[in-house]
């Protein structure tokens, strides 16, 4: 037996919004991967059709509201993005439990370069602006 749910029109152009707003972005995904395997790049396709987004939408002066409404949709369930990552954990376990050291050690240092990588650059750009911080 089939239920039909009634659905407003305006959440019927909601869901068709999104839709193509999600299709865009893996077309600019797909575009990327497509450069990635005719150039033998060494970086991920998504990064560059990410990249290439970030063109588009830099060029443009702004994204469109179809496009911002689809992606705060997906921060609203990035979460959801975590799961095959600790699913992959839980799967290597005994591996992870063998080299932990390494792992520590990397995760610590990449930490520390990171955050003292970001001082530097919020200083350089606190000066080119010239306001001095404390």
């Amino acid at each position: 037996m089939r239920r039909h749910v009634a659905v407003s029109r305006r959440d019927e152009e909601h869901l068709v919004a999104v839709i193509g707003a999600l299709t865009l972005l893996l077309v600019y995904q797909l575009i990327g991967e497509v450069i990635v395997l005719a150039a033998g790049l060494p970086v991920p396709g998504p990064v560059i059709g990410m990249a290439l987004l970030f063109a588009t939408l830099a060029a443009r002066g702004s994204a469109p509201a179809r496009l911002r409404d689809a992606c705060q949709q997906l921060l609203t369930h990035l979460s959801l993005l975590f799961v095959p990552a600790g699913v992959g954990v839980m799967l290597h376990f005994k591996r992870l439990g063998a080299e932990w050291l390494p792992i520590v050690v990397a995760l610590v240092a990449s930490t520390v370069i990171t955050i003292g990588v970001t001082a530097l650059v919020m200083q350089g750009l606190r000066r080119m602006q010239g306001r001095r911080g404390p």
